[in-house]
């Protein structure tokens, strides 16, 4: 088997307290393979964009990787020095943030900042350099892109500003591209262009992708796998039209049967009850086991780990042959997944 582009082994994000330790992220592992689209999805506060932060190493203090390992192409990149961590980041893992604004300096023009960018990661002059920026910005879609280069952000669209947020992190073509939340902001016709332009340039340039989103209409026509997290750990993960069309957490299928369908004729959305624990108040055993409508004993004492379950892997006690979880699981689970979607 090759070396996966990225690998993230048991990884934990702790925030210290006066009240003591919050763990943000607890156990999360995935392998992420050359060229492959990552999805993940979850509710706001499950841990999508702490996973990508701690990746490129931008966790905001007093938040630390307690522990767990990060791998990027066999290197270890967890523990470098920040010094060491810079050169990685933009060469070698590019990120597109949710708010360009927050992306890009208002002092100084796009150009000079791709520019800027391309010549700290690249051996190149500075005509390459902005011959390479000018051909970025004509990729992602910037009309007249050699004349908008001395233009300053607030002169740009939100949706173009957020194309040229994609030229920036892909400019020193770097092996993994993490966009976190890119369309948020957005109408629904440019999300769909600018989704459409951060696929077709990663796919030319053969970067894989973590996109970070809570749009899994978004995630099913652009990953090949999506990871769907809870709470600071991954409930499911699988290939993309697995866990759409069949999807095993209880979790999942409550988001999947949340999405509305253009083909059938659904009565009523179903509805997740209850919110998303806070850090300090994370149940025992499974996370979502307050809010789940199949739980039982097991659920609420001790914690599932991952388990293989038809090309997916499931946290969840429901599908541990054996167990008298299995009566419930046919009793329940795959009606409510297939019955009230």
């Amino acid at each position: 088997m090759s070396v996966p582009l990225l690998s993230v082994r048991d990884l934990h994000v702790e925030f210290p307290t006066r009240r003591g330790r919050l763990k943000a992220i607890d156990g999360v592992s995935f392998d992420l393979a050359p060229g492959e689209v990552l999805g993940m999805v979850g509710e706001s506060g499950a841990g999508k964009s702490l996973t990508g932060a701690a990746v490129i190493g931008l966790l905001e203090p007093p938040g630390r990787i307690a522990d767990g390992e990060i791998w990027l192409k066999g290197e270890r990149i967890d523990n470098v020095s920040r010094k060491a961590m810079r050169q990685i980041r933009g060469r070698r893992i590019g990120m597109v943030f949710q708010d360009p604004l927050t992306s890009l300096n208002p002092l100084f023009t796009v150009g000079d900042q791709i520019v800027e960018t391309i010549m700290t990661h690249l051996p190149v002059s500075a005509r390459e350099a902005r011959d390479r920026a000018v051909s970025l910005l004509e990729a992602v879609g910037i009309p007249a892109a050699s004349k908008r280069l001395t233009a300053y952000p607030h002169q740009f669209s939100g949706g173009m500003r957020q194309r040229v947020v994609i030229a920036l992190a892909l400019c020193a073509e770097p092996e993994l591209v993490i966009a976190d939340e890119p369309t948020t902001a957005l109408d629904v016709s440019v999300q769909a262009q600018i989704i459409d332009v951060l696929k077709e340039l990663c796919s030319a340039r053969g970067a894989s992708v973590i996109l970070i989103t809570h749009d899994m209409g978004v995630i099913a026509e652009t990953a090949d796998r999506v990871a769907v997290m809870y709470s600071g750990r991954i409930a499911e993960i699988g290939p993309v039209a697995q866990v759409v069309k069949a999807p095993h957490h209880p979790y999942t299928v409550g988001l999947m049967g949340s999405i509305p369908s253009l083909t059938g004729s659904v009565d009523r959305l179903v509805q997740i009850p209850g919110s998303m624990p806070r850090l300090d108040a994370i149940p025992p055993g499974c996370a979502f086991n307050p809010r789940c409508p199949h739980a039982f004993e097991r659920c609420r004492v001790e914690r599932p780990e991952p388990m293989e379950m038809e090309g997916s892997r499931v946290a969840c006690w429901l599908h541990e042959a054996g167990d008298e979880a299995q009566t419930v699981a046919e009793q329940g689970l795959a009606g409510r997944a297939g019955g009230e979607r």
